[in-house]
């Protein structure tokens, strides 16, 4: 007989059906002589933290002389029995809570990511080490199930909620059968079919993890070797464009060391892409001028080189955050997301706040240049423009409006922001060259400070004024500045867009921040 209440606590972000997971939860206690009470905490906001529903289930409710028991509203670090995370990162927030235990809690989630807004706005790779929260999450609770329920869903044409509801059941955890589970989800009567599918998966893979540990132990000993035969990776193939002026290309990065050669063909793919082939050709006349020049044919160097250029050569203008927005692939992503069936009409709004800075910088160079001073028409254009606009790409108005800024792109070489860029990029080219000829390790660290230059509107502006002061640090310094200090500095830029931590770092390595953020 239990002596205390059997303590659950769901985490599912907005769309992901947790309130429905908790209301089958409850449903299969009460009819089943329980006694059962759920409440909810929403998060803040989407992707800044998941709903935590917690529903207690107690015994005894269908017994004639039944008393109605006190139940906890909120989980208490520690006092948890089940917790069922509808993604990885949840589960990781679960343990940082204290509601994961390993001597008493049972961790269900799923193993798939939906990235964070930290994650997504950090200027550089924000993203948190999965490999590295399933192995906390594994080593914090008594018993672990995971894997790819978003997949699983996905298949069965049903939501993460009936996966983890499925794997609730085959955890074995709850002291009802497979079928109270399943009678649950038909009292519910909505989608009936496609989550008792979702939830088979979920029960058989649950089941198989069972299976697979009672066997062997949850936790590798330390120093154990896998010894599982590493399956053999066949190497890609070697590409073959169609386009006479491509595929010469594409032979011409044929010349670069191995390590450098895939990088350079994915530069070109994607300059093509951006702009043409003349212009994926400039991509590899700078990369060849950088491999000519004393101590630029480092392959580390020449690689990370290639692959920043590629990406600084492809900045998002407005012309080319049109052309993505209005690509079929794009709408047939959108429509695959949001499950749209072939009867139903997708509307898809953007919503879009140009600066004047990025009307000035998509005009040709002198246009453009005589916009952004000051004068009764840049106010003019100004005012207009200081508030956004939402744009129906599936109306055919908002479609020709980005079509007609997309198609811009041909003449984009006249434009004031390539220009701009054009000098920028030629610039870090430079640094590159009189850097690996005194250090290239320390021009290594230069190469990766474009990751600073990326993203659109305040965004890079921000990002694109703290490369400026490394860059000003650099000229001043190069000739004694450790690879370490450089590196130390770009983290800092990385880890604060507005350049606090930068400054705070400047100051103690003992750099003058005089005059580098007015």
């Amino acid at each position: 007989m239990y002596s205390e209440p059997i303590k659950i606590a769901i985490l599912a972000m907005g769309g992901e059906g947790g309130g429905v997971l908790a209301d089958w939860i409850v449903d299969l206690g009460e009819e089943n002589g329980w006694f059962a009470q759920t409440t909810s905490v929403p998060g803040v906001a989407q992707r800044t933290g998941a709903t935590i529903y917690y529903v207690e289930l107690f015994p005894g409710a269908d017994a004639p002389d039944a008393r109605t028991p006190v139940l906890a509203q909120a989980p208490m670090p520690g006092d948890v029995d089940v917790v069922l995370a509808s993604e990885l990162m949840e589960a990781g927030r679960a343990v940082q809570r204290g509601l994961v235990t390993p001597d008493r809690t049972t961790l269900v989630t799923s193993s798939h990511r939906v990235y964070s807004i930290t994650e997504k706005s950090a200027l550089g790779d924000g993203r948190v080490d999965s490999e590295l929260l399933l192995r906390q999450t594994r080593r914090a609770a008594r018993r672990f199930i995971s894997f790819d329920m978003a997949e699983a869903a996905e298949r069965a044409g049903s939501v993460v909620s009936a996966v983890l509801f499925g794997a609730l059941s085959g955890a074995g955890v709850l002291p009802f059968s497979r079928r109270q589970f399943e009678e649950a989800i038909e009292r519910g009567g909505v989608g009936v079919k496609q989550s008792l599918q979702a939830f088979s998966v979920g029960h058989d893979h649950a089941q198989d993890m069972r299976s697979e540990s009672a066997g062997r132990p949850t936790v590798r000993a330390r120093g154990e070797e896998n010894t599982t035969p590493a399956r053999a990776v066949e190497p890609p193939a070697a590409p073959s464009p169609r386009h006479p002026k491509v595929a010469a290309l594409v032979s011409r990065a044929q010349g670069y060391p191995e390590s450098v050669r895939e990088i350079a063909v994915e530069g070109i793919r994607r300059l093509v892409d951006y702009q043409d082939p003349d212009y994926a050709g400039l991509y590899l006349d700078r990369l060849d001028a950088l491999a000519s020049a004393p101590g630029g044919d480092t392959p580390e160097l020449l690689r990370e080189a290639a692959r920043h250029l590629a990406l600084w050569m492809s900045y998002e203008d407005t012309i080319r955050v049109a052309d993505l927005k209005i690509r079929g692939s794009r709408f047939e992503r959108v429509r695959d997301e949001v499950r749209a069936g072939d009867a139903q009409v997708l509307d898809i709004a953007e919503f879009m706040h140009p600066r004047i800075e990025e009307i000035c910088e998509t005009l040709p160079a002198g246009l453009g240049r005589w916009l952004a001073r000051p004068h009764a028409v840049h106010r003019l254009v100004a005012y207009f423009t200081r508030s956004g606009r939402v744009i129906r790409t599936s109306s055919l108005r908002g479609y020709l409006l980005l079509y007609v800024l997309a198609r811009w792109g041909r003449w984009r070489r006249t434009t004031l922001r390539y220009a701009l860029e054009t000098g920028r990029i030629e610039a870090w080219l430079r640094h590159l060259k009189e850097t690996a000829a005194i250090n290239p390790l320390l021009a290594l660290e230069v190469a990766k400070c474009q990751t600073l230059v990326k993203g659109y509107s305040d965004t890079h502006m921000r990002g694109l004024r703290n490369y400026e002061v490394l860059m000003t640090v650099l000229g001043r310094d190069a000739r004694v500045m450790a690879p370490a200090t450089l590196r130390d500095l770009r983290d800092a830029a990385l880890a604060d867009e507005h350049g606090r931590r930068l400054r705070d770092s400047l100051a103690r390595h003992g750099f003058s921040t005089e005059g580098l953020f007015s």
